[in-house]
């Protein structure tokens, strides 16, 4: 059984957007609001590179694995993921993430399409990890 969902999140941040960006963009920062505590986590950010992150989740091995399609410095980023749960592949998806000045600094628009395999993972789950990890970017951006 395939489940497909597609969902936007929009949030704003008090810093310009080329800074926003560079939290994608280099793997220090990128590994300290993306990936977990004790997870593994290798990026390669540029187009037809890829990004890893490993960990574990109630028992169960989980990778998270990225190609990026397309990378405009400072304004827009697309890539492709898909998740394992072990060996057996729970979800594979689109995503764009847009980035866009504001008055007080950035708007970041992330758009995610995806094809969720065998009720492994849902929709809502992705949604809500997303929109954890965009929480944690904003941290990222108000520490020293």
């Amino acid at each position: 059984m395939i489940k497909h969902a597609t969902f936007t999140l929009e949030r704003d941040y008090s810093a310009p957007p080329a800074k926003v960006f560079a939290l994608w963009a280099d793997p220090a920062s990128k590994a300290r609001w993306f990936a977990g505590p004790g997870s593994e986590h290798e990026l390669d950010f540029r187009e037809g590179g890829a990004e890893t992150a490993r960990g574990v989740r109630d028992g169960v091995e989980l990778s998270f694995e990225t190609v990026y399609r397309e990378i405009v410095t400072g304004s827009r980023i697309v890539y492709s993921s898909v998740l394992r749960a072990g060996k057996t592949v729970a979800t594979a998806s689109l995503t764009s993430v847009q980035f866009e000045p504001t008055e007080r600094g950035a708007r970041l628009v992330l758009t995610e399409q995806g094809a969720y395999l065998d009720g492994h993972e849902e929709p809502e789950w992705r949604r809500q990890g997303t929109e954890s990890q965009l929480v944690a970017l904003e941290a990222c951006l108000s520490a020293p």
